[in-house]
């Protein structure tokens, strides 16, 4: 519900909160089409159609970009020639992210899939390859699963999901188990799950088997240790040095984005930066 970020999500969800030019959820589809994602779909609830607006045709706002010789916006708003199809379904009561998952059940069918945070953004402007060799690391591997993570401090690994890493390969691990939002100082690493997964099929029935916790939440960790214990394939990728993710939880981290995403803009990052400085007191 995007709680952490009220005001500000009280009338619309988190994920189309703008990042400089673009709403968060846009550069997350846009990773997906670069790594190769042909079928999207968004797994949305109350309070959400905003995101459905977003990528529909606006025949309306089309017209008038034309009409005022505007191509460049024209381009930047008419989703219909992304490579990709979008689709949507409703989690009509909200049970955690493995009960949000298993609402693309039959959209998935009986093909591997990924799942891709709708608040989470890898690599500056979404310019990422992290997905990609994931992808490509599940074909190769006849994995289960494969998780993005990334390596944190000691004391923020209460805040995420934290792999148990053996048999590392360079930046690719196997992973053995995983323990969600583990107590600092018992966690099995620094390795926090990133918000990108490939799944095959199997990881339904895991987490039609998984209990809800005390709030009554699905947690997929749960459903990705019952394939640990059965001893399923189930691998990692670390972030490549210098890809980051952004995780626009709270408002340090929306404020810290915002302001990375701006500097980097080719057409007004050169002024922000002057007038941050400026604000600064530097000279």
């Amino acid at each position: 519900m995007g709680t952490r970020l009220l005001p500000a999500t009280k009338s619309q969800p988190k994920e189309m909160l703008p990042v400089a030019r673009k709403p968060i959820v846009q550069y997350v589809a846009e990773e997906l089409v670069a790594s190769g994602v042909e079928d999207i779909l968004f797994v949305t609830g109350r309070g959400k159609s905003s995101i459905e607006n977003h990528f529909d045709a606006d025949p309306e706002l089309s017209n008038q970009l034309a009409a005022a010789k505007k191509a460049d916006l024209l381009r930047e708003v008419d989703f219909a020639d992304m490579p990709c199809n979008f689709f949507y379904t409703r989690q009509r009561v909200q049970r955690g992210l493995g009960d949000a998952i298993r609402c693309g059940e039959n959209f998935a069918g009986e093909q591997p899939f990924v799942v891709a945070l709708g608040d989470s953004i890898l690599g500056l402007h979404a310019q990422s390859q992290t997905l990609r060799r994931m992808i490509e690391l599940f074909e190769s591997k006849r994995a289960s699963c494969v998780v993005a993570v990334e390596e944190v401090p000691e004391h923020e690994v209460s805040q995420y999901g934290i792999i148990q890493p053996v048999d590392a390969d360079g930046d690719v691990y196997r992973v053995s188990n995983l323990v969600e939002k583990p107590a600092a100082g018992s966690a099995p690493s620094r390795l926090a799950i990133a918000g990108r997964y490939v799944f095959a099929p199997i990881i339904f029935d895991m987490i039609r088997n998984v209990e809800p916790d005390r709030r009554g939440e699905i947690q997929l960790t749960n459903a990705m240790r019952l394939l640990c214990e059965e001893g399923r394939r189930v691998f990692a990728v670390k972030l490549a040095p210098g890809e980051k993710r952004y995780d626009i939880g709270n408002f340090p981290s929306y404020y810290e984005t915002f302001a990375e995403f701006a500097l980097a803009d080719p057409d007004h990052g050169p002024a922000f930066r002057a007038r941050l400085l400026e604000l600064l007191g530097v000279k």
